[in-house]
């Protein structure tokens, strides 16, 4: 029996396509008070008669697109690295879905059934940001908290300028980068500006001035879009990219606040005017395709662009279970079992 286990736990997806089930991801996805952050009772009115009466069926036709016959396609491949990892660890590994199945919950219990009391939690998120990184290692402490207080916790920190990371993503690019290709698209999850402004320690530096990511303060530590920029530049750097054939975008904006600009829905309207016909587009804030990146910029992403003049759009994809990746996720998880537990 061993003391020590490794939890590697993603975004998750509903149960099913139906759109009960959607439904119900939706409301656990965005009653999470790091997702939606005001207060409970405008959060509970805005989910609930603004959003799930409407958002769960025409989601649930998106995930139709890209449903594989074992499932959701971030779960399945999340499970596929979970079971490599298990084969290079001599530690239990599990796998558990921040929303939906198998939950976090689920997921410790499975630990602590084979005599676990030390866990290594991986966050699968390159960047930190309070809306998916934060609300992971929360969660988790939540858990342990109410059901297993005598386990301790160590948290791998973001891994946005891992070298191995970097190098995993630039190998997995490389087939598609050697081909033709006018512009590369770096599109990260976008987030609220005020989520932005909210994990700035300081509440003076994070969107105060046009360069606030290119000047170093300890606010980095928590600002994703400072840590987005670090990956573009290591990337590019790593890969050869020549100034002025890549630039940077976000995507899956919800709501009518400001996000961080630029738009990607924009972007790739624009990018046609301006005489890019064949378009790469990588999705560096994840690590497993999904319906962000399968979805919204492989098929309507595409169809955009294209319907805008493009000639190509092609979707590099994550690094899924690319054997580099496979090894920078396990040196960081064997580096992270080597440190000193902290609750």
């Amino acid at each position: 029996m061993s003391q020590t286990g490794v939890l590697l736990v993603n975004l998750g997806s509903p149960d099913s396509t139906s759109t009960a089930d959607v439904r119900s991801y939706l409301r656990e996805f965005l009653m999470d008070e790091r997702v939606i952050d005001i207060s409970h009772p405008a959060r509970f009115c805005l989910v609930n008669f603004a959003i799930l009466p409407f958002r769960p069926r025409k989601t649930a036709e998106a995930y139709r697109k890209i449903w594989l016959p074992e499932g959701s396609p971030l779960v399945v491949t999340s499970g596929r690295v979970t079971e490599a990892m298990q084969k290079r660890m001599e530690v239990p590994v599990a796998l558990a879905m921040r929303y939906k199945n198998p939950s976090i919950a689920s997921g410790i219990g499975t630990l602590h059934a084979q005599g676990v009391r030390e866990i290594a939690l991986v966050p699968l998120y390159p960047h930190y940001a309070m809306s998916s990184y934060e609300t992971v290692v929360e969660r988790v402490r939540e858990v342990l908290a109410y059901d297993y207080p005598g386990c301790t916790l160590k948290v791998l920190p973001p891994f946005y300028n891992d070298p191995d990371y970097i190098d995993a993503m630039v190998e997995s690019a490389r087939p598609y980068l050697a081909k033709d290709y006018d512009h590369l698209l770096f599109s990260f999850h976008g987030l609220p500006e005020r989520h932005m402004r909210k994990a700035d320690p300081s509440g003076t530096h994070c969107l105060a001035t046009p360069d606030c990511c290119e000047r170093a303060n300890p606010a980095h530590a928590t600002c994703y879009r400072a840590q987005a920029r670090a990956t573009l530049r290591a990337f590019v750097q790593k890969a050869g990219i020549p100034e002025g054939k890549y630039s940077l975008a976000f995507q899956s904006r919800l709501g009518r606040e400001p996000w961080l600009p630029p738009y990607t829905s924009e972007v790739l309207l624009e990018m046609p005017r301006q005489g890019i016909r064949r378009l790469l587009v990588i999705c560096p804030a994840f690590v497993s395709d999904c319906l962000e990146t399968l979805e919204e910029i492989g098929l309507r992403g595409r169809e955009s662009f294209i319907e805008a003049g493009g000639t190509d759009l092609t979707l590099i994809p994550c690094l899924n279970e690319h054997p580099l990746w496979l090894d920078a996720l396990e040196k960081m998880t064997r580096r992270l079992l080597s440190q000193t537990p902290a609750r």
